[in-house]
């Protein structure tokens, strides 16, 4: 395996790799660890104890984030119509449905989220086996199919800091959580956000211990584990 870094090893040597940090304490080191030259991503990653082979216990939510991401989206919105003219007026990058479509199947992709409402989800539906693998397929269990009289409110929240997250087949979930710019309070209101999304998306299924490991990095960083405990204890009552 290639050894990394010296910036990263100097990183590595600041966190004590066997010791787990309150959410306070982890992200401060995030952002004193970050080494990268751009404004590098906050990233949340937490171990659940589900199985994820069990329909029943798939963890799929969509949480607004009261920081934003720091990151400007580009949207797309799969309408016609009056809907359309909905979803420009509202800010949407991208808005259409068979020249988008199309434009699809020709292999552009130049979007980061896709918004639909359910009258075009006939013709939405032949992208399945493009945007589904990328996780950019629209879904009413992800809030990206939405109602025409809910296009605004859904494009307005995208822009603010709405972000989708599900389990991997590791049952790993992995939720962007700002930038290194930001401040601890930020990075920690938003860290909330995802935790308290988390634990409210528990399947009934789930037995024992739900969150196993909550890791916290920036992009190219070492990953800081987040104390449990600590990190509950901050959830709203």
């Amino acid at each position: 395996m290639p050894r990394h870094g010296r910036k990263h090893r100097e990183a590595l040597a600041r966190i004590a790799r066997q010791e787990a940090y309150s959410p306070r304490e982890a992200l401060t080191l995030v952002k004193e660890t970050s080494y990268t030259r751009f404004d590098a991503t906050v990233e949340m990653h937490l171990q659940l104890g589900i199985d994820p082979r069990r329909a029943d216990q798939q963890v799929r939510r969509v949480v607004n984030l009261p920081s934003g991401t720091g990151r400007q989206l580009r949207i797309l919105v799969f309408a016609e119509g009056e809907p359309a003219r909905i979803a420009k007026s509202a800010g949407a990058d991208y808005v259409g449905a068979d020249d988008i479509v199309e434009k699809i199947q020709g292999g552009w992709l130049d979007f980061d989220i896709a918004i639909a409402i359910p009258q075009v989800m006939g013709k939405v539906g032949r992208l399945g086996r493009i945007l589904g693998p990328r996780g950019l397929m629209p879904n009413p269990r992800a809030g990206t199919i939405v109602q025409p009289d809910d296009l605004a409110q859904v494009i307005q929240e995208a822009r603010q800091g709405r972000v989708e997250f599900r389990t991997d087949r590791g049952a790993g979930l992995h939720v962007p959580i700002g930038k290194v710019r930001f401040t601890v309070e930020q990075l920690l209101a938003n860290f909330l956000a995802v935790l308290e999304a988390v634990w409210t998306a528990r399947p009934p299924g789930a037995k024992g211990r739900y969150v196993n490991k909550i890791v916290v990095c920036s992009s190219m960083g070492p990953g800081i584990k987040v104390d449990l405990n600590a990190a509950h204890a901050l959830r709203a009552p």
